[in-house]
């Protein structure tokens, strides 16, 4: 048990939205167990899997939820985007509809999650090129209209998966640096909302979760 102190430093939960359909549980699969699912039916219910990267000198886990489903009945509450420090908001680039809801998927975030939370538009299936709907300079253009990160990626061959959890939780990382800054005189940084992950309460200090930015 000596060594449960080294495992990591932080946990970052990362949600994952937008339309049913669009590729986010093979996102999660393909970052945290890099499979792909060819069979597209949907498990109702929330669920995260996670996966340790190194940051600069930091070990971060990566908490990364998932809709299954959910998002088909309007029913993701407030519970699920808790504790959330970034946020990916998936569409497929093959289907405009999907990108038409990114809006609404935006609000829903910003009502219930920090208002500092990272967010990153994610145009999915770019494998399908040739099926696009969704210009990519239209989704960059919207992106950076509103301050989010952009990718496109291919859960199915793997295009930029890694890139974009990596990105978000370099960015994420980066204002709990700039944050630790702005109250050196603590060496704690504060909680937002309890992690499903931690069962180590004694050792919230040494490794804070679900950072409020």
């Amino acid at each position: 048990m000596g060594s449960a102190d080294e495992d990591y430093n932080f946990v970052f939960k990362v949600v994952l939205i937008g339309e049913s359909g669009v590729g986010k549980t093979n996102l999660l699969s393909r970052f945290t167990r890099n499979e792909f699912n060819h069979d597209s039916r949907t498990t109702i219910g929330v669920e995260f899997s996670t996966r340790t990267i190194l940051v600069g000198d930091a070990v971060v886990k990566a908490q990364i939820w998932d809709t299954a489903g959910l998002e088909r009945y309007r029913a993701i509450t407030s519970a699920y985007y808790r504790g959330a420090v970034g946020a990916l908001v998936v569409f497929d680039i093959t289907k405009h509809q999907t990108y038409d809801v990114v809006d609404r998927w935006l609000k829903e975030l910003y009502d219930h999650a920090e208002a500092s939370i990272v967010v990153m538009l994610v145009g999915n299936k770019s494998d399908l090129a040739q099926a696009r709907e969704v210009p990519m300079e239209e989704a960059k253009m919207f992106a950076d209209n509103n301050g989010l990160l952009f990718v496109e990626t291919s859960a199915l061959d793997s295009t930029n998966v890694e890139q974009a959890f990596e990105t978000i939780l370099k960015e994420i990382f980066h204002k709990v640096q700039k944050q630790k800054q702005r109250s050196s005189q603590s060496n704690t940084v504060s909680l937002a909302g309890e992690s499903p992950a931690s069962t180590a309460p004694a050792q919230a200090e040494r490794r804070p979760c679900c950072v409020a930015l």
